[in-house]
């Protein structure tokens, strides 16, 4: 955070200045994660720690809205927030330092490996219907045809040395190391809460056990394990009509957003010489520490 209060993060689809003056409620809870790195798996998860019966009051993407999204008008936004009367849980894509910090809230941040990440939101990027994606947010049509996507392969060594500031591209390596590593810094704070998605995939229930006691939610013993099932890959993709993130109908296949949700995709694209540039690219944009944590080396989780 600024001496002035929280970074503005911008871009074409999303403004972190639509928190400013949010009213906050006792017990809100805010994911924020970069995109594809497990923020729709955690809106799941506190979803089903606040409704154990299971049965969500609405879609996820409804009850967990996104609010830097410029797709829905930010007094709306607030309007159904505002009248929900069970306790609420937020998405955002933007760093803990660009959002403000208020202590009756609790910031749970989910961390991925970056190879992952990226080769996830390659493929992400065939889903999205950029017409009416620009329509949503106001954006203006591009002045010709953009060009072909190159192959994945090149678009990550690409990725890799791309070198925008986190405040130009958030969905960058410098953006994902960016947000990581504001996290980690804060990862003693009482209310914020780091998670991987590698441990969500490892053991999801001692992951969603070890939320609800941060979070201060009692799960009746009984509903455990159709909680844990509820929010598992498979069960989500299966749902994914009410489980997909696309308040703007943007997905041309809600059940593709649910593609893969294994690791190591990443390094399965790349060479071991590819892999050793990233390392030592990486080495440059965040401490040993993050970079461990991120990678996941399980001696490093907080």
């Amino acid at each position: 955070m600024s001496a002035t209060g929280p970074v503005r993060y911008r871009s074409g689809d999303e403004d972190s200045g639509r928190w400013q003056g949010f009213p906050f409620r006792p017990g809100d809870i805010v994911i924020s994660t970069r995109s594809k790195s497990g923020t729709t798996w955690m809106q799941m998860i506190c979803a089903l720690l606040i409704f154990p019966s299971g049965d969500l009051p609405e879609p996820l993407g409804h009850l967990s809205p996104w609010l830097d999204w410029r797709g829905t008008p930010r007094d709306d936004l607030w309007a159904r927030l505002a009248a929900q009367p069970h306790r609420r849980c937020i998405k955002t894509h933007t760093p803990l330092d660009g959002i403000p910090l208020d202590r009756q809230a609790t910031y749970s941040v989910v961390g991925r490996h970056p190879l992952d990440m990226a080769v996830s939101l390659y493929h992400q990027g065939d889903n999205i219907d950029r017409r009416r994606q620009r329509e949503r947010t106001g954006q203006p049509a591009p002045s010709a045809p953009p060009p072909p996507r190159p192959p994945l392969r090149r678009w990550l060594l690409s990725w890799i040395d791309g070198d925008p500031t986190p405040d130009q591209d958030l969905d960058s390596l410098p953006g994902v190391l960016w947000h990581a590593s504001d996290a980690w810094s804060r990862r003693h704070e009482r209310n914020v809460v780091l998670v991987h998605y590698d441990d969500l995939q490892a053991d999801l229930e001692a992951e969603m056990r070890r939320l609800a006691a941060r979070l201060e939610i009692t799960v009746p013993a009984d509903r455990w394990s159709a909680l844990v099932h509820h929010a598992s890959f498979a069960a989500m993709r299966a749902r994914a009509a009410t489980t997909a993130p696309d308040p703007g109908a943007l997905l041309i296949d809600r059940a593709r957003f649910f593609r893969r949700g294994t690791s190591g995709a990443g390094r399965e694209v790349l060479s071991p010489d590819e892999l050793a540039h990233y390392h030592d690219r990486v080495q440059n944009l965040a401490s040993p520490e993050v970079l461990a944590w991120l990678h996941h080396h399980p001696a490093t989780a907080p």
